[in-house]
């Protein structure tokens, strides 16, 4: 499987974790790989189905990509496909950002007031849809910088959740 997956433990309830990630707003802050620069267009927060485009930059390179939810549990799951369009046409693209939500605690991940709890996030970067992954994703070296750039997107998903 063409797949990258980091999880962190993040002492925050489900459902306030997931309000952070339905939020295109807030995902140029979460970044880790410095490619987000914000600029959401579409609707907020994210539900199924929703297609939304994003800022985004590779070295010099500005672009907007385009973003569908594939996947979608409240306070569960989440993930969205993302494309480089051009006219309305899918030239590049398919890869999958998904945030999976696990209550880490034994609990149900509510504590009846709605906060509290520890949640395992997993967050994977899925390029197995891709189309061209070899020329992409691969030879670029996205697979290897995914890694250490997701951990650092749970860590600021961590501290907007503290916020």
């Amino acid at each position: 499987m063409r797949a990258v997956s980091v999880s962190r433990d993040i002492v925050a309830a489900p459902r306030q974790i997931f309000a952070v990630l339905r939020d295109p707003a807030r995902h140029a802050e979460l970044d880790g790989s410095g490619m987000l620069r914000g600029r959401p267009q579409g609707p907020s927060p994210l539900g199924p189905g929703d297609r939304f485009s994003m800022g985004m930059a590779q070295g010099r390179i500005a672009y907007r990509s385009v973003n569908v939810v594939v996947e979608y549990e409240k306070d569960r799951l989440i993930a969205w496909e993302t494309w480089g369009e051009f006219r309305g046409r899918r030239l590049v693209g398919g890869q999958r950002w998904r945030y999976e939500l696990t209550p880490a605690d034994g609990t149900d991940g509510t504590d009846g007031a709605g906060g509290g709890g520890t949640t395992r996030v997993t967050h994977t970067y899925d390029w197995s849809r891709a189309r061209l992954p070899r020329l992409v994703v691969e030879l670029p070296g996205f697979p290897r910088r995914m890694g250490p750039a997701m951990t650092t997107t749970l860590e600021r998903l961590a501290a907007a959740v503290r916020d």
